[in-house]
């Protein structure tokens, strides 16, 4: 059975039409998974928390809110690399932040310390 170029045209405006639909499912599954990090993280249970905000940028990697609290996660934890790394993918993200920009300043500003007095 042949598929004529109007049938194509038509599945292709109905997926673009449900793609904003998709995006609102992923950004609500990532919210999700962020939620549950934030209750475990404020009962001391940082290994699952990083485990659902991991979740959360995985479902939804442009949600900046979702790698800040990973970046936190990741300092709290003494991962200091992978902080850096989610606290820059954060800010890409959203550059006006200021929540996101000023807990970034203040891990830079402990950790770039840190670093000078192991010199």
């Amino acid at each position: 059975m042949k598929c004529g170029a109007g049938a194509l045209l038509v599945a292709g405006a109905v997926l673009l039409a449900a793609s904003p639909v998709f995006a609102a499912d992923a950004r609500q599954q990532a919210k999700s998974q962020v939620d549950f990090g934030v209750n475990v993280a404020l009962r001391g249970l940082w290994r699952e928390a990083i485990y659902r905000w991991e979740k959360a940028v995985e479902i939804d990697p442009t949600y900046a809110a979702a790698f800040n609290d990973l970046a936190v996660a990741y300092e709290h934890e003494g991962q200091l690399d992978k902080a850096r790394k989610a606290y820059e993918k954060a800010i890409e993200i959203e550059p006006n932040n200021s929540q996101i920009r000023q807990n970034y300043e203040l891990f830079k500003e402990i950790n770039d310390r840190a670093t000078q007095k192991d010199k």
